[in-house]
């Protein structure tokens, strides 16, 4: 895949730009092991300070930037603003607690001294260069989520970014120089996706953090075991969106619609499967079907539009290869289904009913604007439903009954279980998913620490 901006809303090429040759791609890797050396050595304030510079910079450039994400791949224009102001959120988030996050831990004065020591403490200690390999659909924010705690922790990254965005690559590479930050503690990387495997395998790349799809997941976490270096792998979703009887389903319906096409469905954490207590079922379906036909779908630069292009002309025949399928399958189309007639890679919001297990939409990822409605008897079934995925990232559950709470969040197999709300990731609280969806967590403090070494010090008498 050429390393190029291409204008998701007409196809056209906007800019193209050569692959870092090995001699600059080794003085990066150089640079980085060096500046790792020194920064390593800072301490929390200087490094908050750098990056509160580089949140207030974000905050200046938002604008430009979002019109930059917009033209890479897709979003609209006031999602791609959103998407800024978080990212700067997230950075100040970190910048104010991570010298409480990384702090000296004490263990039990009896522990202590059962191991025979005057004094002990656990320390957490950066590890090295980090390896970010990232995609497009949130391309700055991915970034943010892995970069902020890196950063803070010490360490310093490298990061491949998905290679229909570079501007936005290289713009996060400038943001950081920008605020201060010394060359070589955050480098972006044009390169392609068939160079991650040998930077991997370099000894000073200490471990490595990837958000994609599962093959490029089992790739990373392949050669990583191999060199026995940390990964943190965020995969695919296919999030359930469970509608009990006692839940209040005009905002179900309406938080439905945003949660299945916040950037046009191409999310990890979308809710892809919207699984209703047959009770309410009909209700449900009339009500977020309506709400999915009335998305504005158009020109993404445009302030009015909800629903922009796909990213790619292979994302969308993707898309519709699924939906296809589940039609031959004996799958309903209630609304969507059919590409616009327009240049672009446009596909309509669509929702399908009389989804059965044989049908590949229920056993793949849907990556775009297509909603699946699956009928449940009662809390069991739905549970049995949710849990019926290869993927376990997130999950929503709408209900009103107290006494549902604890069920469904024994019962469901996924990294989050959100009640009357859509799954949205936030700095202060861990991002990450079970079974095929990766292992590890983001964000919080449980995400500054996974590259960290968790350093025992321990004092005889």
């Amino acid at each position: 895949m050429p390393i190029a901006t291409v204008n998701p809303a007409n196809g056209e090429t906007v800019k193209t730009y050569q692959a870092m040759g090995e001699e600059e791609v080794e003085r990066r890797l150089q640079l980085a092991e060096a500046t790792f050396r020194t920064y390593r050595t800072t301490g929390f304030d200087e490094r908050a300070a750098l990056l509160r510079r580089a949140a207030d910079l974000l905050d200046e450039d938002q604008q430009d930037i979002a019109r930059v994400i917009t033209t890479e791949m897709g979003k609209p224009v006031k999602q791609a603003r959103a998407e800024a102001a978080k990212c700067a959120k997230a950075m100040r988030w970190y910048a104010d607690h991570a010298a409480e996050l990384l702090a000296d831990e004490e263990p039990a004065d009896a522990d202590v001294r059962d191991s025979g020591a005057t004094r002990a403490l656990v320390r957490y200690r950066p590890v090295g260069p980090v390896l970010a390999v990232m995609p497009w659909n949130f391309p700055l924010w991915q970034v943010i989520r892995f970069a902020a705690p890196a950063l803070m922790a010490g360490n310093v990254g490298l990061l491949k970014h998905a290679s229909n965005v570079p501007q936005t690559a290289l713009y996060l590479e400038d943001l950081f120089h920008r605020a201060g930050f010394t060359e070589g503690t955050f480098q972006t990387l044009l390169i392609g996706s068939g160079e991650v495997d040998e930077i991997l395998r370099d000894e000073r790349v200490k471990a490595a953090t990837l958000t994609g799809s599962e093959p490029a997941g089992r790739a990373v976490a392949a050669t990583a075991g191999e060199m026995i270096k940390k990964t943190v792998l965020e995969l695919g979703g296919s999030d359930p969106f469970i509608v009990m009887p006692s839940a209040d389903l005009d905002r179900a319906a309406e938080v439905a619609v945003n949660a299945r096409c916040q950037n046009a469905g191409q999310s990890c954490i979308a809710a892809k499967r919207f699984i209703v207590h047959t009770d309410v079922y009909d209700a449900f379906a009339e009500r977020f079907t309506e709400g999915m036909k009335a998305l504005v779908l158009g020109d993404p630069m445009d302030e009015d539009t909800e629903i922009g292009p796909l990213s790619s002309e292979r994302g969308r025949a993707e898309l519709e290869e699924l939906v296809d399928d589940a039609v031959r399958g004996g799958a309903s189309v209630l609304c969507g289904g059919e590409r616009p007639d327009r240049p672009g890679w446009y596909y309509p919001p669509t929702v399908l009913a009389g989804i059965d297990r044989e049908m590949r939409i229920h056993r793949e990822e849907a990556f775009g604007p297509v909603a699946t409605l699956y009928r449940a008897g009662d809390l069991d079934e739905a549970v049995l439903i949710a849990n019926d995925t290869l993927f376990g990232l997130s999950s929503n559950v709408w209900t009103r009954d107290e006494s549902e709470v604890d069920r469904f969040v024994r019962g469901l197999e996924a990294g989050g279980v959100y009640f009357n709300g859509m799954t949205a990731s936030h700095p202060a609280f861990p991002f990450g998913g079970v079974k095929r969806s990766g292992y590890g967590r983001e964000l919080s403090g449980h995400g500054i620490r996974e590259f960290c070494n968790i350093t025992t010090v321990w004092h005889g008498a």
